[in-house]
């Protein structure tokens, strides 16, 4: 008896997402994610880019991001969602499809900021800090990187000494997101006995912050220089339940969590500007997007973001399932910040010379890609990270 084959059915595939990646969310995950695009396209994406010509912070933004929920969504407690990995990974994409600079703003206040308090912080620490922080009503930033210790923290010279019950904190602290907005400063610095993290709130004596200006990349965003001169901190301030590098470095494994997530968001927008023109486009009488070499740059685009949503899916998993190592988490980081900033680039050729303007979002995603490249860890930390892993030998040192 003959078997009569059927052609299989088709349906429409979205451009930015031919293998279904969304397919792999749960309904929690969706509702996110479909909450967190339309605020950044009502709410954000029309201030963007009069702030990054301006060099500011969309502060009236904050206040709706503490209202989805957002600011340290990924913890549990003290007024926190307590969401899943992946829903902190797909609102991260979310978030930076707007602008590096607004992920910025909410993996420093909930990854590396809030993280720490919450980890590390003693019972009074967590109940004055966390619901405060959660809710927007007081903005955290994370002093880690110095003048001359950035990809080597070990070497920092922020120092703090006992003075009684006292602590005195001396130093400073360089390109840290937030800073001149924080009402409280996590601070790390070398004791007599290891590293410890400090609790710094605005105002004290001898604490300031001055703002790094004539910045190329992050416009949108506050990078501000700490300064503690004979700080005087009481013991309460000492985050008590960690002690020597352990503490910042998980702290940074948090924040590129949510990055390895975060660049897929700024290469789709990149992707979505340049097939958009590229069908408006007309050139030698047909639309751009008719042209062999078009093609190629999208064909090559838009599986790079594939790879990378695959890639950023496994760690949210991983991560989720309580299974995440730090070199998993530098993979992501380094793979997929590295296909952004391809993407970026191939998708300015698309556009032309309208690519280098601020009525498209590409050479602005292309331009803060630059610093997503290198802050919490350079792509070539995290090659020697990898690197160790895979040949047991460190590169370090």
């Amino acid at each position: 008896m003959a078997v009569t084959e059927r052609a299989p059915r088709t349906r429409a595939l979205s451009p930015s997402d031919l293998y279904e990646v969304d397919e792999l969310l749960g309904d929690d995950e969706r509702l996110i994610r479909d909450t967190v695009r339309a605020f950044v396209r009502e709410r954000a994406l029309p201030v963007i880019p009069e702030h990054f010509e301006a060099g500011t912070f969309p502060r009236e933004l904050i206040p709706g991001l503490a209202e989805l929920g957002l600011l340290g969504m990924h913890l549990r407690g003290y007024g926190c969602a307590g969401t899943s990995a992946i829903a902190y990974g797909v609102a991260s994409e979310e978030l930076e499809a707007g602008d590096s600079g607004l992920r910025s703003f909410v993996s420093v206040q909930g990854s590396l900021a809030m993280f720490p308090i919450w980890a590390y912080g003693s019972d009074e620490q967590k109940s004055r800090w966390l619901p405060e922080m959660a809710a927007g009503r007081a903005i955290g930033c994370f002093g880690l990187t110095e003048p001359d210790a950035g990809s080597d923290p070990s070497s920092m010279r922020t120092s703090a000494r006992r003075d009684g019950d006292d602590w005195i904190l001396d130093g400073t602290k360089m390109w840290i997101t937030n800073g001149s907005m924080a009402d409280i400063a996590v601070v790390w610095a070398r004791t007599d006995g290891g590293v410890r993290g400090f609790l710094v709130e605005r105002g004290m004596r001898g604490f300031t912050t001055s703002d790094v200006h004539n910045k190329l990349s992050l416009r949108a965003s506050v990078t501000s220089e700490l300064s503690f001169d004979t700080v005087r901190l009481p013991n309460s301030a000492v985050l008590p339940g960690v002690t020597g590098m352990r503490g910042p470095l998980s702290c940074l494994n948090e924040a590129r969590f949510g990055i390895g997530w975060g660049a897929m968001g700024a290469a789709r927008a990149c992707f979505e500007a340049a097939l958009d023109y590229s069908k408006a486009r007309r050139a030698f009488g047909k639309p751009i997007a008719a042209m062999q070499l078009t093609q190629l740059k999208l064909a090559d685009m838009a599986t790079s973001i594939i790879q990378g949503r695959l890639l950023a899916y496994r760690l949210g998993t991983l991560k989720d399932e309580g299974k995440l190592q730090a070199v998993q988490v530098s993979v992501a980081k380094r793979a997929n910040v590295r296909a952004a900033i391809d993407i970026a680039r191939s998708a300015r050729t698309i556009l032309g010379a309208n690519g280098i303007t601020l009525e498209y979002p590409v050479s602005r995603h292309m331009a803060n890609l630059e610093s997503v490249l290198t802050y919490e860890g350079t792509e070539e930390v995290h090659t020697l990270i990898i690197g160790k892993e895979l040949t047991g030998e460190n590169a370090f040192s």
